[in-house]
């Protein structure tokens, strides 16, 4: 007899339930952060001009990245601090086109202030 509902499904507690969680979580690594930590990269990115959501995009790859490399993260900040607006921007697109997949990067455009050879006196 079928018995049909709208109920979710029991998951199987069989032999083989512990092998599924485990590769449901294989390539899901928790890495934890002190809270202290989180709030101040956080604030850091936002104070120079970053939105909400950026600066904890920049925030996430850049703590994941000193964990990785041990080097604390206040120390990290600090050798941020005599960069200027353009130079931090860089920067940030640097590091993230590094933690991105090679076929999606980041750019920027720099304005050239010279003038080419052909827009000097031309006389029609």
């Amino acid at each position: 007899m079928n018995t049909y509902s709208n109920l979710p499904r029991q998951s199987a507690t069989g032999s083989g339930q512990a092998v599924r969680d485990f590769f449901d979580r294989y390539y899901n690594a928790r890495i934890e952060y002190p809270a202290n930590e989180v709030d101040a990269v956080l604030q850091y990115f936002e104070k120079r001009g970053f939105e909400r959501e950026s600066a904890a995009s920049v925030a996430t790859v850049l703590m994941q990245q000193a964990k990785i490399d041990g080097v604390k993260i206040f120390r990290l900040l600090d050798t941020l601090e005599g960069l200027s607006e353009v130079q931090l921007s860089a920067l940030v697109a640097e590091i993230l086109n590094y933690n991105r997949t090679k076929s999606s990067t980041l750019g920027y455009r720099i304005q050239r202030n010279a003038n080419p050879i052909e827009a000097r006196n031309i006389a029609v």
